[in-house]
């Protein structure tokens, strides 16, 4: 009997160490982070205290050089003079488990002057792509990473319209004259081109067995640009940025829910806007599960309220929003806050009595676990100070690392580690985001 049982706990035991060690645990450092201010500053050593948690380093960001359509560094000074891309690779030599790999594109690589260099990449043919190729994979050979992060820039879906209830009345009738919004009517075109330029970049990395992961960015139709199974055999890794649905810059108008886990169905909400819609989409077009990462925010979206938001008495959907709030210090963006800065505006001994601007946000979690969190402050009979956050949070976090559990998926991603609390001003922990999503993983 004794030997039965410990055959038993054997088993288990094995199982769940497998599991646990199949999961990846995808972590994006943007290096800007490492130029801010103050404790905003993401130093390597505090870098270092997130790395035991995470399986994948994703270091950004590159960009395409315009008129040449080479890779380079969006930070030279820093990544190349200054020695943070061999810095950021000699650390696999301390966590020999750590994928380390170089993100292209991203939502960083901002050119006014040359908005449709993505798109002119893709359909320049056979010299810009090489070229392109050629200098993504040298910067990957000379510097000691374990292969790309290619998080292309594709045109965005158009954002939400608020609509009166006639509005939306003639928005149908219009519909049935214009048909859907097309965001590229090239587009069949660029899926062909992009399964071509993956195919031939994986190519170029096999030989010496770098990895190649793609981003899929927020608001990127996937079925107008991914191959799904073509794509999904040349990549290691997908991930899907199933967040920023809604942002106070996309839709100044009104604020809801930015990252839910699963369709809501009431006021008129679209139906592509939550994360098991995303991974659905994928699933269906036969990605292997495996291959998939559900990719979440470490940060939240934050909105003015003005007198007449207060209607809704901070429950989501909320109307009549005078766009984003104010920017916070480590993004210096304005309607997006870092995770201790959300949490040192929730209610805590040290504001509890405070007034106007400072005055504590009520919080409102989720017990269906389904949606998210969201803290607001009603705006002031003079329509001031009232604001509105949605966010991620350690309960958030650890809930869709079950769902990814729960899917089979490959694992989950965080956007980026310099908004989790990686200095421990919240309650002690370090990282606890990652912590308690790694932990249900």
């Amino acid at each position: 009997m004794k030997l039965l049982v410990v055959l038993v706990l054997s088993l288990f035991a094995g199982i769940h160490g497998a599991t646990n060690s199949t999961a990846k645990m995808v972590c994006y450092y943007d290096s800007s982070s490492l130029i801010r201010q103050g404790l905003d500053k993401l130093l390597n050593s505090d870098l270092e205290i997130a790395l035991p948690f995470c399986t994948h380093l994703v270091y950004g960001y590159c960009g395409i050089k315009p008129d040449t359509y080479q890779t380079f560094s969006l930070h030279e000074d820093l990544d190349i003079y200054q020695y943070q891309f061999s810095e950021i690779t000699a650390l696999k030599r301390k966590y020999p488990h750590l994928k380390v790999l170089l993100s292209i594109g991203g939502d960083k690589d901002i050119d006014p002057e040359h908005p449709n260099k993505y798109i002119e990449l893709l359909e320049g043919g056979r010299a810009r792509q090489t070229a392109f190729i050629n200098s993504a994979y040298s910067l990957v050979r000379s510097y000691g990473f374990d292969g790309i992060d290619l998080a292309y820039q594709f045109p965005k879906n158009k954002p939400r319209k608020v609509h009166s209830k006639v509005g939306q009345a003639l928005r149908k009738v219009k519909k049935l004259f214009t048909g859907d919004f097309v965001a590229d009517p090239k587009a069949e075109e660029h899926k062909e081109q992009f399964t071509a330029l993956v195919r031939d970049l994986k190519n170029a990395l096999r030989p010496d067995g770098y990895l190649l992961s793609l981003t899929v960015l927020p608001n990127v139709n996937s079925s107008y640009y991914f191959d799904v199974p073509a794509v999904s055999g040349f990549a290691d890794l997908i991930n899907i940025a199933a967040f920023d649905f809604l942002t106070p810059e996309r839709n100044p108008e009104e604020a809801d829910y930015t990252a839910p886990l699963y369709e809501l169905y009431d006021q008129n909400r679209l139906p592509h806007y939550n994360a098991d819609f995303q991974v659905a989409y994928w699933l269906d077009h036969h990605c292997p599960p495996q291959k998939l990462i559900l990719g979440m925010a470490t940060y939240g979206r934050a909105w003015k309220l003005s007198s007449d938001s207060n209607a809704s008495g901070g429950a989501p959907v909320v109307s009549k929003t005078k766009g984003a709030a104010d920017a916070g210090l480590p993004s210096a963006t304005p309607g997006l806050l870092s995770w201790p800065e959300i949490c040192g505006k929730l209610p805590n001994p040290s504001n509890t009595f405070l007034k106007g601007a400072d005055a504590p946000l009520t919080r409102v979690d989720d017990p269906t676990r389904r949606y998210g969190t969201y803290a607001f402050r009603l705006a002031d009979d003079h329509g001031n100070h009232g604001i509105w956050v949605s966010y991620e949070d350690p309960e958030t976090a650890a809930n869709k690392a079950i769902y990814v559990h729960t899917k089979g998926l490959g694992g989950l991603s965080m956007f980026d580690l310099s908004y989790d609390d990686f200095r421990g001003l919240c309650n002690g922990d370090k990282y606890p985001l990652l912590r308690a999503a790694k932990n249900r993983l």
